[in-house]
C-alpha cells in the first residue's frame, strides 16, 4: 500500500472512530491534509475531496508570491538604513523575527508543493554535485537558527570549511572527498527537502551534537543524521513515520504537530525508490539513514 493510499486509510479510520464524538476544532485541518493524499480510494474511486486537494495545491501556490515580498520588503529595512532610515535595536529584533518566520512559512509552503507533486507521481531527475546539495540544506537550516553561520557557509569551497563552518553550531560533517565532487541525477528538490527535514529533527531533539554523515553504498547515496538525544524506544519507531506525530522530549506523551516531518521524507523518498531507517534506543540518541539508488552517476 503507498503512502498516500496509508495516510487516507488512518484518516478514515480515525473519521470512523470519533464518529460518534463531539467533532475537534482540528478536524477541519485534517481534512485539509488529507485532500492532498491520493486522489482514489481504496475501492478505486475518486473522493470528492480530490477536486480540494487541487484547490489546496493552487491556493498553497499563491502563497508564495506575498511571502517573498514580505522577506524582500523586511529584509531592505534591515539591510538599507540609507535608504528607508535607521531603525532601534529592538525594532531590529522584531524585523529579525518577522524575516525568520517569513523563511520558515516558505519552506513549510515549498514542502507541500513537493509533496503535492509526489501525490502526482512526479519526479524530476537533473544532475548535481553533493556538494551543492549539502550547502543548499544547510543554508536553508541556518538561515533560520543563526544567520551568521549560513553566512560561512556560503563562503566554503570544501568540505573541510564547511565542517569548520559549522561545528561550533554543534554539527559535525563527514563526506568523503570523493563524493564532494561527485555528480548524481536525482530529484535534486527532493533529495534537498528530505536531507533539510532530517537535518531540523535532529536539532530538535539532540542535546548537544549533530552528525552527518554521506556515503556511497552499493549504488545507493546514503545519507546518514544522527542526535544525541533522548533517543525513541522501539515501541515508537513505526509511530514517528505518522502524520502529525511527535515523540515527546519528555517521553511522557505524544504531541500532535503540523508538519508532516518524517511522513513526509518517507513520502518522497518512494517516488525515487529509496528507503529511510531508523537505529535507536532510549536514552541513546537517535539515527536516520537514506539509502536512494544511484541508476547514473559521474
Amino acid at each position: 500500500m503507498s503512502f498516500w493510499k496509508r495516510l487516507r486509510f488512518r484518516e478514515n479510520k480515525k473519521a470512523r472512530d470519533s464518529s460518534d464524538s463531539v467533532p475537534s476544532p482540528d478536524r477541519s485541518e485534517h481534512r485539509g491534509i488529507t485532500a492532498m493524499g491520493n486522489n482514489e480510494t481504496l475501492d478505486g474511486e475518486k473522493p470528492a475531496s480530490a477536486k480540494g486537494g487541487i484547490k489546496l495545491d493552487l491556493l498553497v501556490h499563491d502563497l508564495k508570491v506575498p511571502l517573498a515580498v514580505i522577506e524582500a520588503g523586511v529584509s531592505s529595512l534591515l539591510k538599507r538604513p540609507e535608504k528607508y532610515g535607521a531603525i532601534t535595536e529592538s525594532q531590529e529584533r522584531v524585523l529579525q523575527r518577522v524575516l525568520r518566520n517569513a523563511k520558515i512559512t516558505q519552506s513549510l509552503v515549498n514542502d507541500v508543493l513537493e509533496l503535492g507533486r509526489s501525490r502526482e507521481g512526479i519526479v524530476n531527475l537533473n544532475w548535481f554535485t553533493l556538494c551543492d546539495l549539502v550547502e543548499e540544506a544547510l543554508v536553508e537550516i541556518f538561515d533560520l537558527t543563526d544567520s551568521s553561520v549560513s553566512e560561512r557557509i556560503r563562503g566554503c569551497k570544501d568540505a573541510a570549511m564547511i565542517h569548520e563552518a559549522v561545528i561550533g553550531a554543534g554539527l559535525s560533517i563527514s563526506i568523503a572527498k570523493e563524493l564532494w565532487s561527485k555528480k548524481v541525477c536525482l530529484d535534486e528538490v527532493k533529495v534537498i527537502q528530505i536531507l533539510r527535514n532530517l537535518l531540523s529533527n535532529a536539532f530538535k531533539y539532540r542535546k548537544k551534537k549533530v552528525e552527518l554523515s554521506i556515503t556511497e553504498d552499493k549504488g545507493c547515496l546514503v545519507m546518514r543524521v544522527a542526535d544525541d538525544g533522548e533517543g525513541i524506544p522501539s515501541a515508537y519507531h513505526s509511530k514517528v513515520l505518522e502524520c502529525y506525530y511527535q515523540k515527546d522530549p519528555s517521553g511522557i506523551c505524544s504531541v500532535r504537530g503540523h508538519g508532516i516531518g518524517l511522513a513526509g521524507v518517507v513520502a518522497l523518498l518512494e517516488d525515487m525508490g529509496g528507503r529511510l531507517s531508523l537505529d535507536s534506543e532510549e536514552g541513546k540518541g537517535a539515527a536516520f539513514s537514506v539509502e536512494l539508488p544511484l541508476n547514473a552517476s559521474t
